[in-house]
């Protein structure tokens, strides 16, 4: 074995060259298969490298990945805010509850009268107490007075209505006002503005009766045609006539006939509009009598609750309408309120009316200065 061994040295050493160099040194030059073996290994060895690297790699990806879907994350969320821009506020109005709450009137005077009043249904007519003034309490005089508000408003809720000073919380209400041709000039001026203003007031649903007087007695909105100042003719809006005529004199007029009935008005803003133009338009016609358009009122169905009646004057006769109409309204359970309008003569009569239905008498002077009679 040891020849062997020393044999295949030889051989090997006999195929190696010594090839001296400059400085006498021996180099040993390796062989192509050895130096093909040597390369071929080196690339094996890289290439192993490299394939046990990217999978190092890849586990260590896999590693993490795993323990990221595992472990759960403290980061805590951050929270961003946006202010858009601001849509603009739409006002609505406040609906108001209708309460019978009435206000204690303070001192009338001569401007304008901003009430709010209400409109609650009552069962029965109530009359409103007294509230008694005196003459140096009275406005300024260039118009209806200062008003009876003190700044709230009639109560805290509005209905009812209210004329030259006087309210009631009635849901039926008739006006019965003068329209003789004496109401000019002043009378006829202060009619017409409280008139309207009073139809302002009114809440709407509120049911109107709207009577006008001279001779003849008509609805509101009827068309009136006198001839010869002794006969006159009323046309409705729906085409009807009424005939009336008198035996001689302004207060001789009576109906030829059955009276007109008259319709109850629901009012409404489009229904006050039509009124207030009617009033500040109707001409004003000759003769003066009352009781009539009184019993108008009464015979509407149903009854009013309560009825405004104003007159600028006295007439024949009158002491025994105001019994008369007083003691029939008072049976129905009509209050009946009344305005002299600057006429003190037609005092007496008018407080017959007031005392027997429970009602209020008011007297109002040129500059539209009011006070209550008891």
């Amino acid at each position: 074995r040891k020849a062997l061994k020393i044999s295949e040295l030889a051989r090997q050493f006999s195929s190696c060259s010594v090839i001296p160099t400059k400085n006498m040194s021996l180099h040993a030059e390796t062989s192509p298969e050895a130096k093909e073996r040597f390369e071929r290994g080196k690339r094996t060895a890289t290439l192993t490298s490299l394939i046990v690297a990217l999978l190092m790699m890849a586990l260590i990806g896999l590693i993490l990945m795993i323990i990221a879907m595992v472990v759960p994350s403290n980061e805590v969320p951050q929270l961003v805010a946006y202010a858009g821009t601001p849509e603009p506020v739409e006002d609505v109005p406040e609906k108001k509850v209708q309460t019978k709450v009435e206000r204690k009137p303070s001192a009338p005077s001569s401007s304008r009268a901003n009430v709010l009043v209400s409109s609650a249904p009552s069962a029965v007519a109530v009359p409103v107490a007294d509230v008694p003034t005196t003459t140096s309490d009275f406005g300024s005089g260039d118009d209806f007075g200062e008003g009876w508000s003190d700044g709230g408003g009639f109560g805290s809720g509005g209905g009812g209505s209210t004329f030259f000073g006087q309210n009631s919380s009635s849901e039926r209400v008739a006006y019965v006002i003068d329209y003789s041709a004496s109401m000019r000039g002043q009378r006829e001026k202060l009619m017409r503005e409280e008139l309207a203003m009073s139809l302002d007031l009114l809440n709407n649903g509120i049911q109107v009766g709207l009577i006008f007087f001279a001779g003849p007695a008509w609805v509101a909105g009827d068309e009136v045609q006198v001839v010869g100042n002794r006969t006159a003719t009323v046309t409705t809006e729906e085409g009807k006539k009424y005939q009336w005529k008198t035996n001689g004199g302004a207060h001789g007029w009576n109906p030829e006939g059955k009276r007109q009935q008259v319709p109850w008005v629901s009012i409404s803003d489009a229904e006050v509009s039509r009124l207030q133009k009617i009033v500040k338009e109707s001409p004003l016609i000759w003769g003066t009598i009352w009781d009539h358009p009184i019993h108008m009122a009464l015979d509407m169905e149903p009854v009013p609750q309560t009825i405004y009646f104003m007159t600028d004057g006295m007439a024949s006769g009158s002491a025994r309408w105001a019994k008369e109409v007083g003691e029939r309204a008072k049976k129905m359970g009509v209050v009946v309120n009344c305005v002299a309008m600057m006429q003190p003569r037609a005092k007496e009569d008018l407080k017959t009316i007031t005392e027997l239905t429970g009602g209020q008498l008011t007297m109002v002077n040129e500059k539209g200065e009011q006070v209550t009679i008891k």
